[in-house]
């Protein structure tokens, strides 16, 4: 049997958000460990330090709220992985308008696409303030919470209850994993501004997947709307 690592939240954060990303992994290969949800939560953890390579802020009051201070290795390389995630669900949360007549669905995907795109906007302006590359370093890499390209391809071609089911799935795999990150953020952070955009994204990503489970039900349920 193999062994399950329970990884501090200050090491999750340095090896997920860090140095996790590598290329072709397969969602279930990370999250199995260093995407673990105990590890996410575990606030008393101590571990070696993720913000050794923190870079000054520009000086004076950024627009859009954001505050001064450094950003450390932890915080940049969360907000890509935050970027690099709401881009991949966005074509899913595209496809529902056009997919489906169920006012609650619709409600439910319009409620994420606002909050992804205005997690979206928050995490490159944090990014180009932190004074981090352009690129995107997760580019072509399909870790937790990541629709790959035949996924979305078999969502394309898919219409009613089977739709409902996957679009649920999907966003439930997205939803989650943005929490567990968010939450890594807010204990391993540096940067006030991007540890407050943590909070959004776990509060926002609670509230959503409590949605999800009420229009999720099992055939013959009945789903509070």
């Amino acid at each position: 049997m193999r062994a399950v690592i329970v990884v501090p939240s200050i090491v999750l954060a340095a090896t997920l958000l860090v140095a996790g990303c590598a290329a072709d992994a397969g969602p279930t290969s990370t999250a199995s460990s260093a995407a673990s949800p105990s590890s996410a939560a575990n606030p008393g953890a101590t571990g070696p330090s993720a913000s050794a390579g923190t870079s000054a802020a520009p000086a004076g009051a950024p627009d859009g709220g954001t505050t001064g201070g450094t950003f450390s290795a932890t915080d940049v390389a969360w907000l890509q992985l935050t970027v690099a995630m709401s881009e991949r669900l966005q074509p899913v949360l595209d496809l529902v308008p056009d997919r489906t007549t169920d006012p609650a669905w619709r409600r439910l995907a319009a409620r994420v696409d606002d909050a992804c795109g205005a997690d979206l906007v928050r995490s490159r302006r944090l990014l180009a303030e932190s004074g981090a590359p352009e690129t995107n370093p997760h580019e072509g890499h399909d870790m937790p919470g990541m629709v790959t390209a035949e996924e979305l391809t078999t969502l394309r071609d898919t219409t009613g209850p089977r739709f409902h089911r996957l679009v649920a799935a999907h966003l439930r795999a997205h939803l989650t994993q943005a929490v567990r990150i968010a939450r890594a953020e807010q204990q391993a952070g540096a940067n006030p501004a991007t540890k407050a955009l943590a909070a959004t994204v776990v509060r926002d990503g609670t509230a959503e997947l409590a949605r999800l489970d009420q229009l999720d039900r099992p055939p013959g349920t009945t789903s509070a709307r």
